[in-house]
């Protein structure tokens, strides 16, 4: 766990599973100007079926999701053995305790409110992403 907010992230990958394509065309573009390897996925459906292929280092999740929201699908990665100890970040538009609550029953590692800045962003990813 790296606290330096220069350390360099280049080669992590990132899979960024969210149900608005601004959201995710946004953590795309922010994510691979500073290396990382970025995955994007629609959906916890779409994610799952991507994770095991992929392998992401870092999964960011949206919690309000059709079909499979954000808590179910973090509770299915942490639920899996072989990626249980993959870090989960759930992001939402709401920033209430609840949720956050919420979010670290199911496994999350961290909570990031939406509109998030490229800092948060980075930073989130240098947190939970040993070197």
């Amino acid at each position: 766990m790296s606290d330096d907010p220069n350390a360099d992230i280049s080669g992590v990958k990132v899979m960024v599973i969210d149900d608005s394509k601004t959201i995710r065309r946004t953590a795309e573009n922010l994510l691979s100007k500073a290396g990382c390897e970025v995955i994007t996925a629609t959906d916890g459906f779409e994610a799952l079926a991507m994770i095991a292929d992929s392998r992401p280092d870092v999964i960011f999740v949206d919690i309000m999701m059709p079909r499979l929201d954000g808590y179910q699908t973090c509770a299915l990665i942490k639920n899996n053995d072989e990626f249980k100890n993959t870090p989960v970040i759930m992001l939402s538009s709401k920033d209430g305790l609840f949720d956050r609550a919420r979010g670290r029953i199911v496994g999350s590692e961290q909570y990031l409110t939406k509109p998030f800045t490229r800092d948060e962003l980075l930073s989130a990813i240098r947190d939970h992403v040993a070197r």
